[in-house]
């Protein structure tokens, strides 16, 4: 049966809500983006098995690779091929051509530069695009040129100095949604009363 963009809205959901609770700490050090790509992938896999789904969809970070090893590329906002590999992704690796790719996220920390973010942006666009005229196949057979078909494109933007978590969801090579969450001011405030 179908993931629908509910189940894997709710995955991506108690994901963040889970990381943000569990890695404020680190979150609030600084650590860098690496290290949280790895442990958001951590909850992002047991959130997955935890609302069934099937065991084929994997989660990757730095993913590069597609059917028989390609190196996977996108089409830039130019129409320019580029190669591309995304922070962290859930997906079948190819397995399920007919609904591979569920969910790419993208993460940076507030003071990294702009042109960083816009990249990071521009990928998600494209990746979550569901057909790209001649080059990516929507028919469920063919393994498309181009990576592209994820259900759901996450930009998450981390601003520990002021404790909040930008998210920017995007479908169909848009934007759809924004929102702020809020983190970590009950540790501080903890901190602050152990003093």
């Amino acid at each position: 049966m179908p993931i629908t963009d509910d189940e894997v809205r709710q995955v991506l959901d108690t994901t963040l809500s889970r990381f943000l609770t569990n890695e404020v700490q680190e979150i609030l050090e600084g650590v860098n983006e690496r290290s949280n790509c790895g442990r958001l992938a951590i909850y992002m896999h047991e959130t997955a098995q935890q609302y069934g789904i099937h065991e084929i969809y994997l989660v990757d970070v730095e993913y590069n690779r597609k059917q028989q090893g390609q190196i996977k590329t996108i089409m830039n906002g130019k129409g320019r091929v580029v190669r591309v590999n995304c922070d962290v992704i859930l997906h079948s690796r190819g397995v399920i051509l007919n609904q591979d790719n569920l969910i790419a996220v993208e993460v940076k920390k507030v003071d990294r530069p702009y042109d960083e973010k816009q990249k990071d942006r521009e990928r998600l666009r494209a990746l979550t695009k569901t057909h790209l005229d001649d080059f990516c196949s929507g028919d469920g057979r063919t393994p498309p040129e181009h990576v592209c078909g994820y259900m759901l494109g996450v930009f998450i933007e981390l601003d520990r100095f002021n404790f909040q978590c930008k998210v920017e969801y995007y479908r169909k090579g848009r934007k759809f949604e924004e929102a702020s969450i809020p983190f970590g001011r009950d540790i501080i405030a903890q901190q602050v009363a152990l003093r």
